[in-house]
């Protein structure tokens, strides 16, 4: 066998010198070498097949010595040696590799599919690009007969191929959304003399609309749980508005203006995407323990109390985005010594029994734990497992 060392192939493009390690770089970025089918790429391959009418079609990904079917219709063959394949031949360049019939080109007549079972006579393939222009791999039809591709034909199989780059890429495109928006949520635990604080979030998708934020500004922290309406890309990027919002309308303004600004900043974005968001946003004065707060339409705060008791921290306040013209009270309470203040998204009951009996489930969590960290830890572990929708956690304990 052809042995490939690491930096043994290497490719001119108007974007440097690719080797096999760079081509190695760039489908761990993609994260498509799971053996597992997809059918994002299986549908790929059938239509292939069909409007091209061949016999097969596959997605290949090409790593160091080994090429790897990622995708196969109407083929069993198992994933041959680089130096037996068409697709090394195909990745040298970036146009289409055609072979009309196998057995008359001196490069491929004493290859093991054309003479072995396979009996491959026609191939056509298309490179296969990763975002940096590296070319990993191929989408190709292939048949037992000699064929011809038409030019029609051949414009066809571009664009199916740049589709296949198009599922690819999208994935690594969701995979940095993810660090970005992660990237977005405290960085450092919160340290407050005489508070313990600590927040969570567990997203269903790769992104989600939940977030919890917290900030220092002139009269104390802020401290913000919101929560988007429905799941990935949409809700997580309207989800970094409503942060940045809220942030920069914090700095300047009291309670009530914040959410007023942040309203009014949305309310085209919500309204175009049928969405709201639920909010629940604090100002707490460190030294007295006195919280002011705005419940928009969130439901899902509570203090437990050092004696035992609980308060719920609710309102008739409507979401941002809820459509109609409306206005948000400003609310107060206080944190007294051993007192627990947490706030959570609906995902968070989800986790339980989905209703609102859930809350004491999280009270037993949180009165039990040795930390406000380790309550967090538990709840978004159990969010690791089954959560069904977006499960987010913010808690603030004062201290005895």
């Amino acid at each position: 066998m052809e042995n490939f060392k690491e930096d043994s192939l290497m490719t001119d493009t108007a974007n440097g010198v690719f080797t096999e390690a760079t081509r190695r770089r760039a489908l761990e970025a993609l994260n498509v070498l799971s053996k597992e089918p997809e059918e994002r790429f299986d549908r790929i391959t059938r239509l292939a097949a069909q409007l091209l009418k061949t016999k097969s079609a596959a997605i290949t990904l090409i790593l160091d010595d080994r090429v790897f079917i990622k995708s196969r219709f109407g083929t069993t063959i198992s994933d041959p040696t680089r130096k037996d394949s068409f697709s090394d031949f195909a990745v040298r360049t970036s146009e289409m590799l055609d072979v009309p019939n196998a057995s008359l080109d001196l490069r491929f007549k004493e290859n093991p599919l054309v003479t072995g079972e396979s009996h491959i006579r026609f191939y056509a393939g298309y490179p296969l690009e990763a975002q940096d222009g590296q070319l990993i791999g191929t989408l190709c039809v292939f048949d037992t007969e000699p064929r011809i591709l038409t030019e029609d034909e051949q414009s066809l199989l571009y664009e199916l191929k740049l589709w296949v780059q198009s599922e690819m890429t999208a994935e690594e495109e969701i995979a940095r959304a993810a660090r970005v928006q992660r990237s977005l949520l405290p960085k450092q635990p919160l340290v407050l003399d005489g508070y313990e604080v600590a927040g969570g979030c567990a997203h269903v998708q790769i992104v989600g609309g939940d977030f919890y934020d917290w900030y220092s500004i002139s009269e104390g922290e802020a401290f913000t749980l919101a929560d988007v309406m429905g799941k990935g890309m949409a809700a997580a990027i309207l989800a970094a508005t409503v942060r940045a919002v809220l942030r920069a309308g914090s700095r300047d303004h009291s309670i009530i203006k914040a959410v007023e600004i942040a309203s009014d900043i949305l309310e085209g974005d919500l309204h175009s995407t049928s969405s709201f968001v639920t909010l629940f946003h604090a100002r707490l004065d460190i030294a007295s323990g006195g919280i002011r707060f705005v419940d928009a339409g969130h439901g899902l705060s509570i203090i437990y109390r050092a004696d035992g008791s609980n308060v719920r921290l609710t309102s008739d306040n409507l979401p941002l985005g809820a459509g109609i013209q409306t206005t948000w009270e400003e609310h107060q309470t206080n944190l007294g010594p051993g007192d627990t203040l947490v706030s959570i998204s609906d995902g968070v009951l989800d986790l339980f029994d989905g209703t609102i009996g859930g809350l004491h489930r999280v009270e037993n969590i949180v009165r039990y734990s040795d930390s406000v960290q380790l309550a967090v830890n538990e709840i978004i572990s159990l969010a690791d497992h089954s959560a069904s929708d977006d499960a987010t956690i913010l808690i603030i304990r004062r201290s005895e």
